[in-house]
């Protein structure tokens, strides 16, 4: 795990099973560990190879992020099985209440005075599991089963592009399906953490509430306590189905 001020990041290195002409995908989770909102940005030296969902955005004070790369379809192995291909996590505070459509460029321009964190990540190429070796019936000979084994002998920012977050129509790859579930599971990610990230922040004005209803020695009204609750049993019910 990388630790810094603002994230923590999980995992250092990029893991990519890796299999000819097959869309392959791991994740980053980016854990806020402050009570800022912090706003991260995600670059990579081959922003044609990969998807990544989402690029941008906005981690909550003490919440998480799911972040999914997505490497497209390869005609070749690379030799060795060594990537040279790396990926660059900036992050900085932002403004409380920021969404992800308050994220400009300038925020991660050192040379304008803000404070950057980065952090730059590997990519490994791992060999894919092992499929079960066939058993063979025995011949009139040898009735004995015979198995059939196989043989197998502080960082530059302007190296890394901005990473994309769909492939272009020539980047397409071949395996539709893969595609598809890779759409999936990035959507459903995005959801949960807007789902969690709403349900952290009325968590936090309901607090907020309290407190100042303490201080006023006044109480909060019981509909609007009932209201905050069915909201947060509703996202709750959605983050399980998710």
């Amino acid at each position: 795990m990388s630790t810094g001020e603002l994230l923590n990041i999980q995992p250092q290195e990029l893991q990519f099973p890796f299999e000819l002409r097959k869309q392959i995908s791991c994740s980053l989770q980016l854990s806020n560990k402050t009570d800022e909102y912090v706003a991260f940005k995600v670059k990579t030296t081959n922003p044609k190879k990969y998807c990544v969902r989402p690029n941008t955005g906005i981690v909550f004070p003490r919440s998480t992020c799911d972040v999914i790369v997505t490497m497209q379809a390869q005609k070749e192995a690379p030799a060795d099985m060594q990537c040279k291909d790396k990926f660059l996590l900036q992050s900085v505070v932002a403004s409380a209440g920021a969404t992800s459509k308050d994220i400009t460029a300038e925020m991660f321009n050192k040379e304008s005075g803000h404070h950057v964190e980065e952090c730059k990540l590997r990519v490994l190429y791992v060999p894919p599991p092992r499929p079960p070796s066939p058993v063979r019936e025995g011949s009139e000979e040898d009735s004995s089963p015979r198995v059939s084994v196989s043989e197998n002998g502080h960082a530059n920012s302007s190296e890394y592009p901005a990473a994309s977050r769909t492939f272009t129509e020539r980047d397409e790859p071949p395996d539709a399906s893969s595609e598809a579930r890779a759409r999936l599971i990035a959507t459903l990610t995005e959801e949960k953490n807007i789902a969690i990230q709403q349900n952290n922040k009325l968590r936090k004005e309901l607090e907020l509430l309290k407190r100042h209803a303490k201080r006023n020695q006044g109480g909060i009204p019981f509909l609007y306590v009932v209201l905050v609750g069915l909201i947060g049993m509703i996202l709750g019910y959605l983050l399980k189905t998710t």
